[in-house]
């Protein structure tokens, strides 16, 4: 899926996590850490790089929201394997999809 940039984007970086490990799943992908990264960074890259180098994505910025949302059983997996949504986290994720593509940002 293609995403329009937008610097005000109303949602946190846990719903573009879950949103991202959505798009990769859709393109029968495994979600590895790396492949989640560069999804991000592609899909939202002011919002997953580096602040002095925003050319770069800053992997660091996905460690906590990954641990948080595995916390609230959105995700399973960890960085050494892949990562996978839960029921509930796929129905959160096809939520965030849906606003987004109200918000004409697809």
């Amino acid at each position: 899926m293609q995403i329009k940039p937008r610097k005000n984007l109303n949602f946190s970086i846990n719903d573009l996590i879950l949103f991202c490990i959505h798009s990769v799943v859709l393109n029968n992908e495994k979600c590895s850490f790396e492949r989640l990264v560069k999804e991000c960074f592609s899909l939202f890259p002011e919002t997953i790089s580096f602040q002095r180098y925003q050319i770069w994505p800053d992997s660091r910025k996905l460690d906590r929201p990954l641990r948080l949302l595995r916390d609230e059983k959105m995700i399973i997996g960890d960085p050494r394997t892949v990562f996978m949504l839960t029921k509930d986290g796929e129905k959160k994720a096809t939520e965030i999809s849906k606003a987004l593509r109200q918000g004409k940002l697809l």
